[in-house]
């Protein structure tokens, strides 16, 4: 999941936001098809890698729908800090997009997945939540000085700085 965020924000900032979106489905579809699909007839150890790819519906469906609505709101956030900054201070923008984005998908993953499953206690879910959350955000700031170093050498090589000032985030199109 953070690798998967990682990228997708240095392609939103060295790119644009629906570039960031193109590569969340590139990387996302495989994971849901895979898991989709039936085992082969001589794949007896299914239910272990369903286990090991959480392929549960629940915690699945809750998964696909934290995530796409965590990186709307980190992409989108981060487009905008952008503009307000004028493309000055990265890593205001990455950790305070990464701030709303995970903050979002914390909210969202984790009733769905497990509320009343009894695997995480209801009164524990606020507890988890928040180390999620404090983790992701961590590792966000951890990156950030690997993140600053791709995104100059990917700005230098596409010669490229994209301000999303037109942009129609739309996270359904498909358009880049």
């Amino acid at each position: 999941d953070w690798a998967l965020a990682c990228t997708s924000t240095i392609t939103r900032e060295a790119w644009c936001a629906p570039s960031a979106g193109l590569t969340l489905w590139a990387m996302l579809m495989p994971q849901v098809v895979v898991v989709a699909l039936p085992p082969a007839p001589f794949w007896h150890n299914q239910q272990a890698y369903e286990v090991a790819f959480g392929s549960a519906w629940r915690v699945s469906i809750a998964s696909l729908i934290a995530f796409c609505c965590g990186e709307f709101v980190n992409s989108f956030v981060l487009a905008k800090m952008k503009l307000w900054m004028a493309g000055r201070r990265l890593w205001m923008r990455t950790i305070g997009s990464t701030l709303f984005g995970e903050g979002v998908d914390s909210l969202l993953f984790y009733p769905l997945a497990f509320w009343g499953t009894g695997i995480i206690p209801d009164e524990q879910l606020p507890a988890v939540m928040l180390a999620q959350f404090v983790a992701k955000v961590g590792v966000e700031v951890a990156f950030t000085p690997l993140t600053y170093r791709i995104v100059a050498w990917l700005k230098r090589a596409e010669n490229e700085d994209y301000y999303d000032r037109d942009t129609d985030f739309n996270p359904f199109s498909l358009r880049a």
